[in-house]
């Protein structure tokens, strides 16, 4: 299958084209530098150059290839609303490409909770659920659409970028900080897992799926507040609701939240299996952390 990705040379992307190639596939990556290019093409990819705001670019990317992978997406969470305005307009263009061709497109999204099918998540006030709609949507025009909502800490041993924000605002504040008593979960995923899965959505997933990419269905905020507390050396402590939006900053709108979420649908449905570290193992390494 040739396969058009985007966000092909970021942490997820960067992987899930070693997987795709290694599995027989042909990847063209969409690349909007000369480093992202020359990443690509190292590993075998053919490269298109190009953004996402160029939607001619996408639907002419989408149209040359059997499927697509959508994978980029700015995760400043100060600029969240324009990312989701820009994911929402590259997710139509795709859906131009490919009406009534039953070619796969895969969608990564965020924000999962519940089971796989919970109207919890479908529902979600997040600006970028409006992309996930869109995506399933496309199933009733022909498109083979599917959504892979994702874990907020995709991790490996050298990057975790959640956990490495909030080490930051630990080293900077003196304290590792949590809302609560710190018993609300977060699901997470190891990023070469994630890379598979979405390989075998792009090969294999129904019209219209909702897949986790959730390796642990839980964990607990307090633990990750523990081992970022270890790490860089400041006591752990919870912070009072009234001082969370001073101390975390963007991440307060989410850090009290309990996401623990489900895989057992998507496992089912795809024969997928993660194997790989959990998170408490990998930050446990001392990696993922930040500098």
């Amino acid at each position: 299958m040739r396969v058009f990705v985007t966000g092909a040379s970021g942490f997820i992307g960067s992987v899930l084209v070693s997987d795709l190639i290694d599995a027989g596939h042909e990847v063209v990556g969409l690349a909007r530098s000369d480093a992202s290019a020359a990443a690509l093409s190292a590993v075998g990819a053919a490269v298109r150059r190009g953004t996402l705001e160029d939607l001619d670019g996408l639907r002419a990317g989408a149209a040359e290839a059997e499927g697509v992978v959508h994978l980029a997406f700015n995760h400043d969470l100060s600029q969240h609303e324009a990312a989701a305005g820009a994911e929402l307009r590259a997710i139509e263009a795709f859906g131009d490409a490919l009406e009534g061709s039953d070619r796969p497109l895969v969608v990564a999204g965020g924000g999962p909770v519940g089971a796989e099918g919970d109207p919890r998540a479908a529902a979600s006030p997040s600006p970028r659920s409006a992309g996930g709609r869109a995506a399933l949507a496309l199933a009733e025009g022909g498109v083979r659409s599917s959504l892979v909502r994702l874990a907020p800490t995709v991790h490996d041993r050298s990057r975790c970028d959640m956990v490495a924000q909030l080490t930051a605002i630990a080293r900077e504040k003196g304290v590792s900080g949590y809302l609560g008593d710190g018993s609300n979960r977060w699901p997470s995923a190891h990023r070469l897992d994630v890379a598979r899965l979405f390989r075998l959505a792009v090969e294999k997933a129904p019209a219209g799926s909702v897949l986790h990419g959730v390796g642990e269905e839980g964990v607990t905020i307090r633990a990750i507040a523990e081992v970022v507390g270890r790490k860089a050396n400041v006591p752990v402590a919870a912070v009072a609701d009234e001082d969370a939006a001073a101390h975390f900053g963007f991440l307060a709108r989410i850090l009290g939240l309990d996401m623990s979420a489900s895989n057992a649908l998507t496992r089912e449905l795809l024969g997928w299996q993660p194997v790989h570290p959990g998170l408490i193992e990998d930050l446990g390494h001392g990696h993922g952390l930040g500098s």
